[in-house]
């Protein structure tokens, strides 16, 4: 699973051995806990049916976007390209090791960007507060 805070383009990243709903809403409370998260968007995918545990375990408000519209998703989509560059297509995250997973998430949020006025996505993060998440 990618997570991808808008503002900033920090990433994160998560091995799920299955995309089911009860699992993808616990990986989603879990990596996002410990953030201040306002909003998320997630795509209409069967997996987010739990998104009514997820917002009032984070209380955050919970958009979709359009079926179809993946552009209104424009960073997540991005960065999934970005993963490509260390990963084939045909390699899926959960069969990886956590440190491996870790570089990659790591390597990504300290590359500056070009969108960011060349600021990598955790020295933006520094200078804010509340946060608005992309699934």
């Amino acid at each position: 699973m990618t997570l991808v805070e808008r503002t900033t383009r920090e990433l994160k990243l998560k091995a799920l051995k299955h995309r089911k709903a009860e699992q993808v809403a616990q990986a989603c409370i879990e990596i996002l806990n410990a953030e201040k998260v306002c909003t998320i968007t997630f795509d209409n995918g069967k997996e987010f049916s739990r998104h009514e545990q997820i917002a009032e375990a984070l209380n955050a408000e919970i958009f979709f976007v359009r079926p179809y519209h993946s552009w209104e998703r424009g960073s997540n989509e991005n960065l999934n390209g970005l993963i490509r560059q260390f990963l084939p297509k045909s390699v899926r995250l959960d069969n990886l090791c956590a440190e491996f997973i870790k570089e990659i998430e790591d390597n990504l949020n300290n590359r500056p960007r070009k969108v960011l006025d060349f600021m990598t996505p955790l020295e933006v993060k520094a200078s804010f507060g509340c946060v608005a998440v992309h699934i």
